[in-house]
């Protein structure tokens, strides 16, 4: 932590009410009291000196008395608070852990290192070293964008200017590690999208007709050895059905022949007759 002493040119914001702390540490909670003051002052002026038969002398005595009473005691709190707004670390009682802090970091325990900084930076938020550390951390553990926004703030604190070279040597560190992180995931999906092209086609997509074809001989397969009792069966049955079919025209053929030689009997005594009555010898039909 950097050592300020006080000098003379640091009370003369005392001298004003809520002025010190408008200068030093930035409180726009001290802005309303500056202003007030200033108002009240303003108007005692105005009834002193131009306006004087608004109110009665007396009266604006004893106002510009407890205008300058108030004056006095809020001076004089000013001065005394003064060294905690310029230096809060030096002026408590906590001990400062920024050294500590430092040894952890070094030692590569950033979670106790942490630990220590944000103890130091409740009693001194505005405190350069500690911050710069902090964004130091913030990048080692791989949460760069709270150290970048941290750096930022830093960027805008008065106090941080006798700091620059600290401040632009973590700046620089913290963009070639955003470099770096951005280099490896361009290279992570690189290698994502080679290994999804190197990937072979499944066999379904590439041939899907084959791959059916083949499905169907197998459960045709699978269907015979589950039941071969009824394959069996259809191809006796498939048997008998030929047999009984080359029966059936055998018996037809059969039937056939058997009519053709009963009408040429019937035929035979007509034709003896017909011969008997013209004196020819009847011939005899050896077939029949």
């Amino acid at each position: 932590m950097e050592e300020v002493s006080l000098q003379p040119k640091h009370y003369l914001t005392c001298f004003w009410p809520g002025m010190a702390e408008l200068w030093w540490r930035g409180r726009f909670s001290a802005l309303p009291a500056a202003i007030a003051f200033a108002a009240v002052v303003n108007a005692l002026l105005i009834a002193k000196f131009i306006y004087s038969d608004w109110l009665s002398g007396g009266l604006v005595l004893l106002a510009c008395w407890v205008v300058a009473a108030a004056w006095l005691v809020l001076t004089i709190r000013a001065i005394r608070e003064l060294p905690l707004l310029l230096t809060p670390l030096q002026a408590s009682e906590e001990p400062d852990r920024f050294p500590d802090a430092q040894v952890a970091f070094l030692r590569g325990d950033y979670e106790a290192a942490e630990k220590l900084l944000g103890e130091n930076l409740a009693i001194e938020p505005r405190d350069p070293p500690a911050l710069l550390l902090l964004s130091a951390i913030y990048r080692h553990t791989g949460r760069l964008h709270a150290s970048q926004l941290l750096l930022t703030e830093i960027r805008k604190l008065e106090v941080a200017d006798n700091w620059g070279l600290e401040f632009a040597a973590e700046q620089s560190r913290l963009e070639r590690d955003i470099a770096a992180r951005e280099e490896d995931q361009i290279e992570e999906e690189a290698e994502d999208e080679a290994g999804e092209a190197a990937q072979p086609e499944p066999e379904d997509e590439a041939h899907p007709e084959a791959t059916e074809r083949t499905e169907q001989a197998t459960d045709a397969e699978d269907s015979a050895q589950r039941d071969p009792e009824r394959g069996a069966e259809s191809d006796s049955g498939a048997a008998s059905e030929r047999t009984g079919a080359s029966l059936s025209e055998d018996l037809v053929e059969n039937l056939a022949e058997d009519q053709s030689r009963e009408r040429g009997d019937e035929d035979l005594p007509n034709h003896n007759d017909d011969n008997e009555g013209s004196g020819e010898p009847v011939r005899t039909n050896r077939a029949a």
